[in-house]
């Protein structure tokens, strides 16, 4: 060490310079830190609003798509001879309804006041159940697109409806075709679909 008042010595300088970097060193290590810290805290902020935002988007989406959807009631008429069709978010203005190949039936469209008729299908309905029980109940999918105007734009959903119907039967007449309701199965524009799903519901 140099005596006091004398300049420093070459290996102290080397020191102090030293010490110096040292100290600049860290400091600038803490300032990154500090940088880095922040730049993430930024980002995570950033993406917590991009993905609020994005989960905002999805949800409107979706809410205006539910809105545009068609759910179909069905009230019985004239003894089950026929269903009014109703829904409760649109004024549906007509329907068009086809019936599983097999059925051989041909399409039907009703306008104005949308309904179905048992008179369409009892024929094939009746000769299929002629040799069971005389009571009997049974679904039949049908595939309806229900057009209604959204403002100025005509807007048609399409699904696969279960017809619900049964048979009686009389001792002068016969048996008779009654229709009791109509319930939502698959929404789908999918013919195949519908033939396949009669495979399945058709009477045995």
């Amino acid at each position: 060490m140099s005596a006091p008042g004398s300049e420093p010595n070459a290996t102290e300088r080397a020191e102090a310079r030293a010490i110096r970097k040292r100290w600049v060193t860290l400091a600038e290590i803490v300032a990154v830190a500090g940088l880095l810290i922040s730049a993430t805290t930024a980002w995570l902020s950033w993406s917590d609003r991009r993905s609020e935002e994005h989960e905002k988007q999805i949800e409107k989406i979706t809410e205006a798509r539910t809105r545009t959807l068609v759910r179909l009631t069905a009230t019985p008429e004239h003894g089950g001879a026929s269903l009014a069709l109703k829904d409760a978010e649109h004024d549906v203005q007509s329907v068009d309804i086809r019936f599983p190949k097999a059925l051989g039936v041909p399409a039907q469209n009703s306008i104005l006041s949308p309904h179905v008729d048992a008179d369409w299908i009892a024929k094939p309905l009746l000769e299929a159940t002629r040799d069971g029980p005389d009571k009997r109940e049974g679904r039949l999918p049908i595939l309806v697109a229900a057009s209604y105007w959204d403002g100025d734009q005509k807007r048609t959903d399409t699904a696969i409806y279960d017809l619900v119907w049964e048979t009686e039967g009389g001792l002068i007449w016969g048996h008779k075709l009654k229709l009791k309701g109509l319930m939502l199965r698959e929404r789908t524009a999918s013919a195949p679909r519908l033939d396949g799903l009669w495979k399945v519901e058709k009477p045995r």
